[in-house]
């Protein structure tokens, strides 16, 4: 049946990117998901799916309640890098962040944020590596006017990409050919070893000032991963 099943065309549906956050005896702790949506209009009813690995999800299975904030178009990588590719066992991410307390004891972040909401926990489905939260809405809230941020707008316009335990995650594919400097050399292309992230020579780095044609060995010391904020050190050559 894998055989038969083309990962492009999956590719093909809607995503937004939100941050979901949770809380537990005190705890708070959140991350970066691509899977929230509306099930129902009486009562306002929303899902998210979290994997079953990340602490958030513990937070929502014993607590019975999540909040989720709408990312801005114009979110910095960095924001969606603190949450998409840092564990809460590791960072303190909601320290890191402005975000106001919630009706439920969720943690409402504000940065970067278009509205907010939180649910309680009405029902949960086992979907395999993930579990899909269903939630009646207790509050909303609109902060500011602006255009969501959409999956697709994340992976064409900030050239990210799905961390591993995404439910929209895809293996890599072959890299292609490598870029070539003037006179024929070879320009090296790295991978950052926490987020993916792969630095090519050929495009440089404009949000952090980096110029296209700048070789990895060149870049700053104190240059860190537009996405996730690791530094050089760990990067490695793209094989």
């Amino acid at each position: 049946m894998t055989d038969q099943i083309d990962r492009k065309s999956l590719q093909l549906l809607s995503y937004g990117l939100f941050v979901v956050t949770s809380r537990l005896n005190g705890r708070l702790n959140g991350l970066m998901v691509n899977t929230v949506f509306q099930v129902t209009s009486q009562p306002p009813r929303i899902a998210v799916a979290v994997n079953k690995e990340n602490l958030t999800h513990e937070y929502i299975t014993q607590s019975g309640v999540f909040a989720v904030s709408v990312l801005d178009e114009d979110t910095p990588m960095k924001f969606i890098g603190l949450f998409g590719y840092k564990s809460g066992r590791e960072v303190d991410k909601l320290s890191q962040v402005t975000f106001k307390e919630g009706t439920t004891g969720c943690p409402l972040v504000t940065d970067n944020t278009l509205a907010v909401m939180e649910a309680r926990v009405i029902d949960r489905l086992d979907v395999g590596t993930h579990t899909l939260f269903i939630g009646d809405v207790v509050s909303s809230e609109l902060l500011r006017e602006g255009t969501p941020l959409t999956y697709r707008y994340f992976h064409e316009q900030k050239k990210g990409s799905a961390p591993k335990a995404a439910p929209t995650y895809v293996p890599p594919e072959e890299p292609a050919a490598t870029p070539k400097e003037a006179g024929g050399k070879k320009m090296q292309r790295y991978v950052c070893d926490v987020c993916g992230y792969v630095y090519d020579p050929a495009v440089g780095d404009p949000e952090s000032g980096i110029p296209a044609g700048t070789p990895f060995e060149e870049l700053p010391d104190d240059w860190v991963c537009p996405v996730c904020g690791a530094g050089k050190d760990e990067f490695s050559p793209e094989e």
